[in-house]
């Protein structure tokens, strides 16, 4: 693996993180609904705009995992006000959202530089929890974190356009 360094998310990095988490995103759930809840939900959540809102919230921080070439190789977000009934008695809890990495990436230790990352900002704000949520049928993303010493303490369902999907959700103490 060259090079990647983390840091804070900027406005100016919606493009890329767009662009990344459509392409990320199509990969890894495209397969499980039509084409076009899966354009629907896109062009709801992955375009620039989409993403400089997500961006601008002060109860997010969002890391980028940048190559020596400039390139977002991968994101997560620390959300500090969201929650889910199977970890609503953990205190002080933040959730980690959005670990996304780039294709060409898996495997080379970007997920795991952005999960130290967001946890060890999760640290240094006072949390002493973390969770978050995970389709059940992306085993390579349950892997990595159950590897880092996540544990499945409930699930929940949503609906990604017209299927509905299962997310597992893991927590562990910081």
């Amino acid at each position: 693996m060259s090079k990647v360094t983390i840091r804070k998310a900027q406005a100016s990095d919606a493009p890329s993180i767009a662009a990344l988490g459509a392409h990320v995103f199509t990969v890894t759930f495209g397969h499980s609904v039509t084409s076009k809840d899966l354009e629907s939900f896109l062009s709801q959540y992955y375009t620039p705009s989409a993403i400089a809102d997500y961006l601008s919230p002060a109860t997010k921080q969002t890391l980028v995992a940048v190559n020596e070439a400039g390139k977002i190789m991968g994101f997560v977000t620390l959300d500090r006000a969201s929650s889910e009934p199977c970890v609503e008695h953990l205190e002080n809890l933040a959730e980690l959202a959005r670990l996304y990495v780039d294709t060409s990436a898996h495997g080379q230790g970007v997920g795991t530089l952005l999960s130290k990352a967001v946890e060890q900002l999760a640290r240094d704000e006072g949390y002493k929890n973390m969770w978050l949520g995970v389709w059940e049928e992306n085993h390579k993303a349950i892997k990595a974190y159950e590897r880092w010493g996540y544990k499945p303490v409930g699930d929940h369902s949503f609906f990604l356009g017209s299927e509905e999907q299962t997310d597992l959700i893991f927590a562990k103490a910081l």
